[in-house]
């Protein structure tokens, strides 16, 4: 366990030492508050709820979310408890306000993954790969900007993908009536 923690530790130097740069930190900085309170991936939900074309994707979508949010941001979260990684890992300084819950998992990885994969899976690849971008670029933000370990992040990225697919199950458990916009 230790060795994990000082591999988290080392590779967030790294990215601050070898990775950030003034070019890029203003980008990385909107990048990560897209992902905040999961709003993007919420908006881009209730965009889909609304139109009929895209409701089932709408819906899958929002449980999802709601998974991520049970599994990542209200159990594991409390449950784990683990300080931020700029408590902890000398030298590392955040490049935004530093976030007052708990490190693990990354609640941005988790929302992010668990939207974008229910989006690539069930609209047309043109739109869902862009979604799958944005997903791995907020993800990865999270280790740019210094608020997460790299294990957070990973962690996060699974249970949201998990999440995808439950989402996706309850939806076609449940609400098997509504189209596939691939097939509408």
């Amino acid at each position: 366990m230790e060795a994990l923690l000082n591999l988290d530790g080392n590779i967030l130097i790294w990215i601050q030492e070898f990775l950030r740069n003034p070019i890029l930190d203003p980008f990385f900085k909107v990048i990560t508050s897209l992902g905040n309170a999961g709003i993007f991936w919420i908006i881009a939900t209730i965009f889909l709820l609304i139109p009929k074309r895209t409701r089932r994707v709408g819906m899958i979508s929002a449980f999802a979310l709601i998974c991520s949010l049970l599994i990542n941001n209200i159990l594991l979260k409390n449950l784990v408890a683990r300080t931020r990684p700029y408590y902890v890992v000398e030298g590392l300084i955040p490049l935004i306000k530093k976030p007052v819950e708990f490190s693990f998992p990354s609640g941005h990885a988790g929302s992010s993954l668990a939207s974008a994969c229910v989006l690539y899976r069930n609209l047309p690849k043109k739109y869902g790969i862009w979604f799958l971008v944005l997903a791995i670029l907020i993800s990865f933000s999270r280790l740019y900007v210094g608020v997460h370990y790299p294990s957070d992040v990973l962690a996060g990225a699974v249970t949201g993908i998990v999440c995808s697919y439950l989402g996706q199950w309850v939806v076609n458990r449940f609400f098997a009536e509504t189209k596939d916009p691939k097939n509408a």
